[in-house]
């Protein structure tokens, strides 16, 4: 059982991870000019991403310095999604071990 627990947290971790990837890109070919601001289907592919992402990145922009237009917060949830999928989760289990039967 918390081996099947740990697998889907792992796969929400990953899934969180590339839609955190994926908005970083796109908010850089919106800087850069490459996509249209204007357009319907852009504006709604941000808008998902921007939901999805704005809860999470909210507290760690309130603990980190202001760098003007850089903004670090999808770098601290990048990090800390690699350290809780590839370190604490396997660790986690390693501690469980053989002992959890059910």
């Amino acid at each position: 059982m918390i081996y099947a627990l740990v697998g889907i947290v792992s796969l929400l971790l990953t899934a969180l991870l590339w839609v955190v990837i994926a908005q970083v890109i796109i908010s850089w070919l919106f800087v850069f000019k490459v996509l249209d601001p204007y357009s319907r289907t852009v504006a709604t592919i941000v808008e998902v991403l921007e939901r999805i992402t704005a809860p999470i990145y909210r507290p760690i922009r309130k603990i980190m310095p202001d760098f003007g237009p850089i903004d670090l917060s999808p770098m601290v949830v990048l990090f800390g999604i690699w350290i809780i999928r590839d370190n604490l989760l396997p660790g986690l289990l390693l501690e469980l071990g053989p002992t959890v039967v059910r």
